[in-house]
């Protein structure tokens, strides 16, 4: 069996050379199906992640504008507001001073004045009659002359609209 064993000694190294040469391709291939396998892995990574960025722009633009327009529109809605509420601030107080005007000293005359506009106004034969809130109404068939204290307010208030409506945020 040594014998045998020393004929094999030959034939075994070169199984053994020719297994070891058969290893080293293997694993050469191997190496070789696994860089191009971490290539092309590498390459669909950076793939995938380009167009999930081109992506995300393209679901953002329209959100970001959708925002802007809500924040333009949320400016001008208090803007309007404010203008709004500047402008009925400037009403009202026209109106109490107009109002208060039946408290102040010089009312009667002012009564009087009142009076004589309406009478002219509604002609003869009508008839005149204190307003609840001050000033005066005529009436005469088919005619109704409202000198009061709230329609001359609102005439004022008519009469100043353009610059109530100058009112307002700079």
């Amino acid at each position: 069996m040594a014998e045998q064993q020393t004929a094999l000694g030959p034939v075994r190294a070169a199984m053994l050379r020719r297994a070891a040469a058969e290893a080293g391709e293997i694993i050469a291939a191997a190496r070789r199906d696994a860089s191009a396998l971490l290539a092309a892995a590498r390459r669909d990574a950076a793939a995938a992640v380009n167009q999930a960025r081109a992506d995300g722009l393209a679901q953002a633009v329209p959100l970001a504008a959708a925002e802007r327009n809500r924040g333009h529109r949320a400016a001008r809605e208090a803007l309007l507001g404010a203008e709004r509420g500047l402008r009925d601030e400037a009403e009202q107080r026209i109106r109490a001073a107009v109002l208060g005007l039946g408290d102040q000293p010089g009312y009667g005359e002012l009564r009087d004045r009142l009076t004589a506009v309406a009478r002219a106004a509604a002609g003869p034969g009508a008839a005149v009659s204190e307003h609840p809130a001050g000033g005066v109404v005529a009436r005469a068939p088919g005619v109704l002359v409202d000198c009061s204290l709230p329609r001359l307010a609102d005439r004022v208030i008519a009469r100043l609209a353009a610059q109530i409506r100058e009112l307002g945020p700079s």
